[in-house]
């Protein structure tokens, strides 16, 4: 039997790699042909998204993909499959910062040539891609009644009929709030609730508490106020209609949840006067998060979502990056494309923080990469970071951020933030994200209280077998009948119908609404 063509059945994503990925499970025993003509003979079976050795990668010397090192050979031979026992996790640490080499600006396009969607123009500016009535609990305390107001509300209220311009009402239950340690991790519940609150996805708040706790209304209300959001009389967060109930004050749970359904009904009627309208692309402000993610996430959906973000940026939006974990071992990628040197040496604080927040909790970074992680082929976390990093796409980075700060600078901007999705996705909303956009490859299924979160899978067959989760499949380009640009301007047009409420995104359809709260009790974010 003839040797199979590398490009059929494994990707070498750099010329300089050592190692390729397998598209397809592969026997041991398989030949395989590369570019050069040179016959690398299989001696293990390879299991599909993880690598094989296409040469002697002699004991101590680098293990290499996309152009950078993975790992450090035990005494790989040429066709052995790449794995714990033959490759340890050791990389050297590369901090270069060449301020001669940073990027200047992005380019963006003509504005005769830039795209738009349909949203809600806000009073300060910025535009929603949906329009939600949202119920905020101050604390865990009062996240019970926030929980069963909305859910009331949605069956006996609120209707697309009655109501066309809003998406309904949700809530956003929490555990933090009561009890929470003092300083930063009471900001970071005030910072998250406030930009919910006044973020362009919203059409009308009801704020609760339960009146004893340390994030109670007077302080949302103080926070509020230094946001300039709230009008004189203390009642509207920026154009947005606000009402305020105590549980102690109104007499408990059921008394609460009565009140508030006759509070909900009137912020129906005020966010359902937003109508959509065209807005320029640039108001779109793009998360970007992966889960679940396997060997070809890195090589696809990435990659495809990258190209989608450099779109976006280009059209004058924002792209927030985040998962600053999944920064470990390309963060030096990241510093060498920042605006300025003091920004390169944020990007390199923002790992070297993290370091010594996981530290603090006798964590590592290297232990990110979780069991089906590593059985998709994502070894160890410079792996995982290398194919992380590729969904912020390659433009310049413009600003880091602290966990749900407020984005101030187009283009893109890396957030601090866990590898949590559940925290992570909800933090990149608070700094304003109006729309998001989730990779993976051995599937997940979860979304965003009040903005739509779109699913990518990296290869087919995760797609066929969750297509009622995942909106689209990179997995063309695993099986090599797709290229990356081809499924990035799939994933740009996609965002755009989600944005402008055209088509609903899978999680939307499926009632995922995930919200949590990310919190630390360390003395600086």
């Amino acid at each position: 039997m003839s040797p199979r063509p590398l490009s059929s059945c494994a990707i070498q994503v750099a010329p300089a790699d050592n190692v390729a990925v397998v598209r397809e499970e592969l026997p041991a025993g398989t030949e395989v042909q590369t570019e050069s003509g040179e016959v690398v003979r299989l001696s293990d079976a390879v299991p599909p998204g993880h690598r094989f050795a296409l040469r002697d990668i002699p004991q101590n010397d680098l293990v290499r993909q996309y152009g950078e090192a993975i790992g450090t050979s035990l005494g790989i031979g040429q066709g052995d499959w790449i794995r714990h026992a033959n490759m340890s996790n050791e990389v050297p640490v590369v901090r270069v910062l060449d301020e001669d080499a940073l990027p200047g600006p992005t380019e963006v396009l003509p504005a005769e040539g830039l795209a738009t969607f349909d949203g809600f123009l806000r009073a300060d500016g910025r535009s929603g891609t949906r329009n939600w009535v949202v119920v905020i609990p101050a604390s865990m305390c009062a996240s019970h009644e926030a929980q069963q107001i909305a859910t009331a509300a949605e069956f006996t209220l609120w209707s697309r009929e009655r109501y066309p311009n809003v998406d309904g009402v949700v809530a956003l239950p929490h555990n933090k709030g009561c009890g929470t340690p003092d300083g930063d991790n009471v900001e970071l519940v005030l910072r998250t609730l406030s930009a919910f609150a006044t973020h362009p996805n919203v059409g009308a708040v009801l704020f609760l508490e339960l009146g004893c706790e340390k994030t109670r209304e007077s302080m949302l209300r103080d926070y509020l106020g230094k946001l300039d959001v709230l009008g004189a009389d203390g009642a509207r967060v920026s154009d947005k209609a606000a009402a305020w109930i105590g549980i102690q004050q109104a007499g408990g749970t059921r008394a609460t949840i009565e009140q508030g359904l006759q509070q909900v009904e009137q912020l129906l009627e005020h966010a359902n006067q937003a109508q959509r309208q065209p807005r320029p692309l640039s108001e779109l402000v793009l998360g970007v998060e992966c889960g679940g993610s396997d060997g070809f996430s890195g090589l696809s959906a990435n990659p495809s979502l990258g190209f989608a973000s450099d779109l976006v940026v280009r059209h004058g939006g924002s792209v927030i990056l985040s998962e600053v974990p999944e920064f470990c071992g390309a963060e030096h990628l990241l510093a060498q494309r920042s605006r300025s040197a003091e920004v390169g040496r944020e990007v390199y604080e923002l790992v070297d923080w993290y370091k010594r927040h996981a530290a603090r909790f006798g964590a590592e970074l290297g232990q990110n990469p979780s069991p089906g992680n590593i059985e998709g082929g994502l070894l160890n976390i410079t792996i995982k970071s290398l194919g992380a990093i590729a969904k912020g796409g390659t433009t310049r980075v413009e600003a880091t951020l602290g966990y749900a700060q407020t984005l101030q600078r187009r283009g893109l901007n890396l957030m601090q933030g866990p590898g949590y999705d559940q925290e992570s996705v909800p933090g990149m909303v608070a700094s304003g994200a109006n729309v998001a956009a989730f990779t993976t490859g051995r599937g997940t299924t979860i979304g965003n209280a009040i903005v739509p979160v779109i699913k990518i899978a990296s290869n087919s067959d995760i797609y066929q077998r969750m297509v009622s989760d995942l909106d689209l499949s990179a997995g063309g380009v695993i099986d090599g009948e797709e290229t990356i640009p081809e499924v990035g301007r799939r994933i740009f047009e996609y965002l755009q119908q989600v944005a402008s409420a055209e088509i609903q995104s899978k999680a939307e359809l499926n009632g995922h609404r995930e919200f949590q709260i990310w919190a630390t009790d360390l003395v600086s974010l």
